[in-house]
């Protein structure tokens, strides 16, 4: 399969961006595998993914200019995917997006051949995991995750990666699916 958009969903603590910088790395030096970043309105040293810090006003720019391929407003902050990946599905490259599962169907009405990928982590682990960050309360945590149940994912096409083990299982479970829809055959 080829000239793929990997749109990679999960919930606050299910590993995503841990699972994605891995693939990643992994994946690093690869024409044919691009993770596309995202412009988001909060610092760059907030903590979790390396994405593009920009201010409301400079997003809204953005989107007024339509340099966004897509993008969506979600706990707080406004989140873009850069036009880019256009381009760089035009040339049968493989794009990897951290995506948000509000925006999937949009996302699959702008691109229809998009394959939604979702990490999955049992609830008790998520539980734990958030609780670990402390970050929210229990009450809040809890809130969280009924949201979850709320936006399971059930696209017949979607794929699922499950991050209740180690991120080097979930992570070499990531890279064997992009691998598989990429044009070029990788190497170790």
């Amino acid at each position: 399969m080829s000239n793929r958009l990997l749109y990679v969903v999960g919930p606050s603590g299910s590993g995503k961006d841990s699972i994605m910088a891995h693939a990643r790395a992994q994946l690093a030096g690869q024409p044919m595998v691009q993770f596309a970043h995202r412009y988001i309105t909060r610092p760059a040293n907030s903590g979790g993914e390396n994405h593009i810090a920009l201010s409301q006003a400079e997003f809204n720019a953005r989107i007024q200019a339509g340099l966004f391929a897509m993008h969506w407003h979600s706990h707080g902050s406004s989140y873009g995917i850069g036009a880019e990946i256009n381009q760089w599905l035009s040339k049968g490259i493989t794009v990897v997006v951290n995506g948000s599962r509000e925006y999937l169907p949009q996302a699959m009405q702008n691109y229809p051949e998009l394959l939604p990928v979702t990490i999955e982590v049992a609830h008790d682990v998520l539980k734990a995991r958030l609780m670990q960050r402390a970050r929210e309360s229990e009450a809040e945590i809890d809130a969280r995750i009924s949201r979850n149940m709320i936006l399971q994912l059930s696209h017949p096409a979607g794929i699922t990666v499950s991050n209740n083990g180690s991120l080097e299982d979930a992570g070499a479970a990531l890279v064997n699916l992009i691998e598989q829809h990429s044009k070029v055959t990788l190497c170790e």
